[in-house]
């Protein structure tokens, strides 16, 4: 069986758990001996590669027995989540001293944990032996010591309290849609151009000199006149022009829609007899 620590073996895990309560936190608990007298604090937690279970917390025994840090099998612990403790099951300060010193992981061979087996065990037991007759590391099965490594229902019991959370989520959908376009419409122009015409003018008038003239001069006939007479027309025709540019374009414009529904929360009831001491 190979052993790892807990972080070496999922480096990764807050980033990808979405549980509320975080299983490597238990490294910051404390543990508590019968009598209530406070051991240490859990520094690591070492994992079964085979199937990823919890074996040990690495107990870090502080001032209880100094220096020391030593293995205990998760099956011996109780633990309270609310009070962040870990409770160890008949547990004394002569066993701690008994336990090997935990050093380096490398050294936690199949000689190693028997040791620390051999505290935990009642006195008499002897483990179940393999298949092979063959008790040692690369045969031994932690569930030959179901009641080390299995964490125990009746000191793990719990209720799942539930609550209704307002999930707000939002879709797109079609409201409407617009469209341009363009028709022919007339109407009646007008323009006013000024315009000059010329006309002839006749003045006859009697002449201011009388004296005579020349015969020769005078009595010829078919002798004319000739004057060019002209005027304006109106030039009008028609023309397009760019009258206007029209363009089309969306904004996005900005709301907040407050919604309200009724949410049920389960709240925990706890009810005695007699008078035990309950930690909440």
């Amino acid at each position: 069986m190979a052993l790892m620590k807990f972080d070496e073996l999922y480096p990764n895990y807050r980033d990808t758990s979405s549980d509320s309560f975080d299983i490597d936190d238990l490294k910051q608990f404390s543990v508590y001996a019968d009598g209530n007298d406070k051991v240490g604090s859990v520094s690591d937690i070492l994992v079964d590669t085979a199937d990823g279970r919890i074996r040990y917390f690495v107990v870090d025994t502080g001032f209880w027995v100094f220096g020391k840090k030593v293995l205990l099998p998760v099956g011996r612990a109780s633990i309270d989540y609310n009070d962040k403790r870990i409770y160890v099951n008949s547990m004394t300060k002569q066993q701690v001293e008994d336990l090997p010193n935990f050093d380096e992981l490398d050294k936690v061979d199949y000689d190693y944990e028997e040791q620390v087996r051999n505290v935990y065990r009642p006195a008499g037991f002897i483990p179940a032996a393999t298949t092979n007759q063959t008790v040692d590391r690369d045969h031994y099965q932690y569930n030959q010591d179901a009641d080390l490594y299995d964490l125990s229902d009746r000191n793990h019991q719990g209720l799942k309290l539930y609550e209704e959370r307002l999930l707000a989520d939002k879709k797109r959908q079609k409201t409407g849609e617009v469209s341009i376009g363009k028709h022919v419409e007339t109407v009646t122009a007008r323009a006013t151009v000024p315009v000059e015409k010329e006309r002839v003018v006749i003045e006859r008038s009697a002449p201011t000199q009388t004296s005579p003239v020349n015969a020769g001069e005078a009595f010829h006939d078919q002798q004319v006149a000739h004057v060019d007479v002209y005027e304006e027309t109106p030039d009008i025709r028609k023309e397009a022009f760019v009258r206007e540019e029209v363009r089309v374009r969306k904004e996005v414009e900005q709301d907040t829609v407050t919604a309200e529904e009724t949410i049920r929360r389960e709240e925990l009831d706890i009810n005695t007899q007699g008078r035990p001491t309950v930690k909440r």
